[in-house]
């Protein structure tokens, strides 16, 4: 995620017009006045910038301009929506043969074995098209992408290899530079600039699949409340909750909150709310943490030696009840 989201930051008026071709420079000029003086874009002006720079038309200055101004302004769910618009019509065209579930996963393990491809598996044991999207490696943590090649599913390279692993009945995991090569590059700015910008959280946000089921996760607080708003304003069918360690699924040892978007719509009588009291005893895992030793742990869960963490569980009964309301 960016910096904290900035509901209050003065919009620009509706009808304000389109920066000229060649130049962002009016729209650098009101979202880089920093934190507290910036102003936000407008929706069809957000999408205007994130389409220019999706298709290559910025400079290396202009495109470290938006990434810094928007990382200290923070996006309001008006401009995240435009960039949006932007983004899904560049995506890689897939089409899952029923309603899928998309699970965005760019953080990766770090104290916790990353169960995210225990969730995928599980949803896929019941008959759901699933993609899992994200980078294939991070030197400092143990991705999605290594812990399915450790179960023998290497990520996929072409939609048609994604529509034979659906047509098997198993989950797919895609690499954002095969998923969406532009949104890759903007992901890749944080090399550069040292920071996290506006891209990895339209990533986490991304359908990949017409007519999906989302799961949104957010680490931070304040991200429950704008996000919301986003899934709101973009009529989204969706799952959001507080991910472990910023991956789209449940922590092993307390369910937290699960809140049921349909059309944009929160449903409270669906909703889930988070397990009170303290975290649970660690599960047992028995292989340890790294890509290789998270796949036995998995495969001993979906054998049934091991017990599935309930509150993964919890997830996907939620998961198949929206998917059906989608």
């Amino acid at each position: 995620m960016t910096s904290p989201p900035a509901p209050t930051a003065a919009p620009l008026a509706a009808s304000a017009a389109l920066a000229p071709p060649g130049t962002i420079a009016p729209y650098l000029k009101e979202i880089g006045r920093g934190k507290d003086g910036a102003r936000s874009l407008s929706r069809a002006q957000a999408a205007d910038l994130m389409a220019r720079l999706l298709d290559g038309q910025l400079s290396d200055l202009e495109r470290g301009g938006f990434a810094l101004a928007m990382r200290i302004k923070g996006e309001t769910p008006e401009e995240l929506a435009g960039f949006m618009d932007a983004v899904v019509p560049r995506t890689l065209p897939l089409q899952s043969p029923t309603t899928a579930v998309v699970l965005p996963s760019y953080n990766g393990a770090r104290k916790l074995p990353n169960l995210t491809p225990l969730l995928a598996m599980l949803l896929a044991r019941e008959g759901v098209p699933v993609l899992v999207h994200g980078p294939l490696r991070d030197p400092a943590r143990v991705t999605s992408a290594e812990v399915f090649s450790a179960l023998g599913l290497p990520p996929v390279a072409s939609a048609d290899e994604a529509h034979a692993r659906w047509a098997a009945g198993q989950p797919v995991f895609m690499a954002v530079d095969v998923l969406h090569p532009s949104l890759a590059a903007l992901l890749a700015l944080r090399a550069v600039l040292g920071v996290r910008n506006s891209g990895h959280t339209l990533a986490k946000l991304l359908p990949g699949v017409p007519g999906a089921v989302r799961v949104v996760n957010h680490t931070h607080p304040e991200y429950a409340t704008s996000l919301a708003d986003f899934l709101a304003c973009t009529s989204a069918t969706a799952l959001l909750l507080r991910g472990t360690e910023g991956e789209p699924v449940a922590d092993a040892r307390r369910l937290p909150a699960l809140r049921w978007f349909v059309a944009g719509q929160l449903s409270q009588a669906l909703s889930v709310d988070a397990q009170g009291g303290s975290l649970a005893p660690t599960p047992p895992w028995p292989g340890g943490i790294d890509a290789d030793g998270t796949a036995r742990t998995l495969r001993a869960m979906l054998d049934g030696t091991l017990p599935v963490p309930a509150p993964i569980a919890r997830q996907v009964a939620c998961l198949l009840a929206l998917r059906a309301q989608a």
